[in-house]
Formats: structure tokens, C-alpha cells, sequence
């Protein structure tokens, strides 16, 4: 799928969650919701099923408000087993082909001073992503179809306000490919580069853990990481992972179900979830 097909289908995934959550939670019918969007029922079809290989009205369920919930309920990790379940087959990309390297504490407290960090613009199955890297690996992603493309990139460069920063999308562009395209297998390792507080970098390690197509709550994080009672600094370094997608933080819900935040946008973290939801599925069934 090129890049400009990426964000177009990501931009029909937006207007369709927009519509959905319009209907009170009533299903709509392919034709209705393709009318609603000024599309024919056949293109509308095609569309969902180039993006996430499911129909519109499975996918539709999937990107309803009591997904999350419903995840919380069929697919909760307790991090303690997470590794073991839903691995064994093929898996997403960003499960089984990650590599990556922590910062060291004395390294992090200078704020960048002293290392060069590439970045680009790239198209994803989730819109417009600003990607950042070292030398060791992908550091910072964040989408911006929500936030504003000078937003996502002053959120982004500020994380490491004394670092030298290059625009240089050839350089990330291998690792980016790696990281979206899920056909690449394990010729296309993704290295990252976690910049962070140890507290943060414990914690985005237990959300590494978390299988695509389950989720977690933030009190499970918090026990993962031995501190179970600071679910609070739990979710602030939830919400301060820079590489969304790669490190899943999508995948932390609260112990209601409900969807909490979500730094890019909640569309965003919707249409991560139940793109998942939808591949799980298919592995499943194949």
C-alpha cells in the first residue's frame, strides 16, 4: 500500500469512528454509513478491506466506544503471562521483530546534549507520523493527524531540548518501513532507542510486553513494575512514550474499560486498537 492510500484510509477510519459515535451506539449499515461518508457502498467496502483485510461492519464493532471494554474483558493480559499468549504464531511485526536499548540515567539527565537526532515525516496506516532516531535506533513517533503537524514536532524535540536535530527521512526510512510494513518479516528489524527516566523506561518495557490484540490496565503496569501503588506515575509515563505504536501505550486502558487518554488523539488510539483487533482476528481464522 503506498503512502498516500495510507493516509487517505486513515482519514475514511476518522470520519467513520465520527459517524459511529453520531449513532448513539446503533449499528449502521454498510449502506448508510458509506452514504453518510459520500462514498458508494462497494468503494467504502474496498477501502476497509485494503486497510485491515476485515468488512466494514466487523470493523465497525471494533471501533465502537464498548470495544475497549469488551478487550478488557476477552483480552486482558496480566503482563506476568503476556509473553506467552498470543506470540506463538505469526504475530505483528512490532511484537516479535523489536530490538532495543535503553539510555543511561547520567545520559538522560543531559537532555540530549550531545547526540544528533534524524527525523522525517512518514506516511501511516494511522496518518501523517513525525519519526525520530540516534544512531541506535528509533527514538520518538508521534502522529499528527489530530494534534497538528508544528504541535507534534515542538512535543516531540522537546522531550530532548539540548540535542542536535537533522531532518533526514533516508536514514529512518529503513526502520520506518520495518515498523509499518507488516509483510517485511524478520529481515526488517526495528531498533528503538529508549530515552527516558528509569521509572519511564520501566514501564515502557512492561508495555512491550503487552501482545498485540490485548490489553492491560495501568494498576497492572504499576504491579509489573513493582510499585503497584503509583498508578498515577504509571499513567504520566504511559502518556510520555515517545514511540507510540512501536512501544504500545495504546494497548493501557483503566480498570473501568474506559479508553483514558491517548497524547495523539482518541480517534487515534481507537483506530490502533481495533486495527489489532482486526488482524488478531484474521490470524485466528487463517
Amino acid at each position: 500500500m503506498t503512502q498516500t492510500e495510507n493516509s487517505y484510509h486513515y482519514n475514511v477510519i476518522r470520519r467513520a469512528i465520527e459517524e459511529i459515535d453520531a449513532a448513539g451506539g446503533e449499528p449502521l449499515a454498510l449502506d448508510s454509513l458509506a452514504s453518510k461518508m459520500d462514498m458508494s457502498p462497494a468503494h467504502f467496502q474496498r477501502v476497509f478491506s485494503r486497510w485491515v483485510g476485515v468488512s466494514p461492519k466487523r470493523y465497525q464493532q471494533f471501533l465502537t466506544l464498548g470495544h475497549a471494554k469488551a478487550l478488557l474483558a476477552d483480552r486482558f493480559s496480566t503482563l506476568d503471562t503476556a509473553q506467552s499468549v498470543g506470540l506463538s504464531g505469526q504475530g505483528r511485526l512490532h511484537d516479535l521483530f523489536l530490538r532495543w536499548e535503553a539510555m543511561s540515567p547520567g545520559e538522560y539527565a543531559k537532555k540530549g546534549e550531545g547526540l544528533t537526532i534524524y527525523w522525517g515525516w512518514f506516511d501511516s496506516p494511522f496518518g501523517a507520523s513525525l519519526v525520530m532516531g540516534t544512531e541506535r535506533g528509533i527514538c520518538g513517533i508521534g502522529f499528527a493527524d489530530e494534534t497538528g503537524v508544528a504541535e507534534t514536532f515542538e512535543d516531540l524535540i522537546s522531550r530532548w531540548p539540548n540535542a542536535t536535530f537533522i531532518e533526514d527521512s533516508m536514514f529512518l526510512h529503513p526502520w520506518v518501513l520495518a515498523a509499518y510494513d507488516t509483510e517485511l518479516g524478520e529481515d526488517g528489524k526495528t531498533p528503538l532507542h529508549l530515552i527516558g527516566s528509569p521509572l519511564q523506561i520501566k514501564v515502557w518495557e512492561a508495555l512491550l510486553s503487552i501482545p498485540s490484540g490485548h490489553v492491560t490496565t495501568y494498576g497492572q503496569i504499576a504491579e509489573k513494575i513493582g510499585q503497584p501503588r503509583a498508578v498515577r506515575a504509571v499513567g504520566t509515563a504511559v502518556g510520555r512514550n515517545p514511540v507510540s505504536w512501536l512501544i504500545p501505550c495504546h494497548r493501557a486502558l483503566r480498570k473501568s474499560g474506559a479508553l483514558g487518554g491517548y497524547h495523539w488523539g482518541l480517534p487515534v488510539k481507537r483506530a490502533l486498537l481495533a486495527w489489532e483487533s482486526a488482524e488478531l482476528e484474521q490470524e485466528r481464522a487463517g
